[in-house]
């Protein structure tokens, strides 16, 4: 079991940045790839980024590549997300995810397990 509370969401400036947090708890947490998803008013969840457990691999949903970056601190049991350069369209709710499974880390969120309540995060133009 995986436990995920996101935090660090909030009210920015177009063009400023934020980083989201996700702690977890549970033992498994060190083993397991994490991910980033979005979800805006009216639209499907979309994902954002996700890192492997070791922190070596990691991809980004087109939207966000070049502004965003996702890392992890296996020893604080966090998952973060640098995000610079926010745009508008970047407001949403943002969810960390956790994914048990062999081979990279996955953009699909059907392949989650754990999923965060979610933090809101609202770019003003």
């Amino acid at each position: 079991q995986v436990q995920l509370v996101e935090s660090g969401g909030g009210l920015v400036q177009a063009g400023g940045s934020l980083r989201l947090s996700c702690a977890a708890s549970g033992r498994t947490f060190s083993s397991a790839h994490m991910g980033w998803f979005r979800q805006a008013p009216g639209k499907e969840r979309e994902f954002v980024a996700a890192i492997s457990w070791s922190g070596d691999n990691t991809k980004y949903g087109d939207s966000v590549k070049g502004r965003f970056t996702i890392s992890r601190d296996n020893a604080k049991n966090t998952v973060y997300l640098q995000m610079n350069k926010v745009k508008p369209e970047d407001t949403a709710v943002y969810y960390c995810a956790a994914e048990q499974n062999w081979g990279p880390p996955s953009a699909l969120d059907q392949m989650y397990d754990y999923w965060g309540q979610g933090t809101q995060v609202t770019v003003s133009s």
